[in-house]
């Protein structure tokens, strides 16, 4: 009722936006320890795949065949080695699952997660084919450390990601029609 005292009109009402996540500050710091953490993430993986091996030119053959290499660490008698060779690769990718998220908004998401990761080792892998003495291209590395990746972003990157990125607008089902957001 606008005749009692201390009584609003409803169009004088405001509310100040809901703040969601985690500061500016915080954000920042988070996203600067993501990026030295893929800072130090690239030069383990440099130097575990893009150093020369001539003593091991002789043993080296590019598999291009999805499964291949997969199924010759399985069967061979050497579990240590079939888990190092298979756990190394899935380890060595689950820290793009883990930092992708947090470095930035737009490489949230499973799919862009797998993309990205899978683009960059591809690209480790061709680099480690055609240029590195004793290396050799092999598209099973490419899909232990996509899995890896998975594995790194559904236990923990996708909580990370989206505590310290928030969404800042409804999801394309929630928008009322007309809204302009979109």
């Amino acid at each position: 009722m606008p005749g009692r005292p201390g009584a609003r009109a409803p169009e004088a009402r405001t509310t100040a936006p809901a703040r969601r996540g985690p500061g500016r500050f915080v954000r920042t710091l988070v996203t600067l320890t993501a990026f030295a953490g893929m800072v130090a993430f690239a030069v383990v993986l440099a130097r575990l795949t893009l150093e020369a091996s001539p003593a091991s030119e002789p043993l080296t053959h590019s598999n291009l065949t999805p499964g291949r290499s997969i199924e010759n660490y399985l069967n061979q008698p050497g579990f240590v080695e079939t888990v190092k060779q298979v756990g190394g690769n899935i380890a060595l990718g689950v820290p793009f699952g883990i930092l992708l998220p947090l470095l930035s908004r737009k490489t949230r998401g499973l799919l862009r997660v797998v993309l990205v990761t899978a683009a960059t080792m591809l690209l480790v892998e061709l680099v480690q084919g055609a240029l590195v003495t004793g290396r050799a291209f092999d598209i099973d590395d490419v899909l232990l450390n996509t899995t890896g990746a998975l594995l790194g972003y559904a236990l923990v990157g996708r909580r990370l990601g989206r505590a310290v990125r928030p969404r800042t607008r409804p999801r394309w089902w929630k928008r009322r029609p007309g809204d302009s957001s979109a």
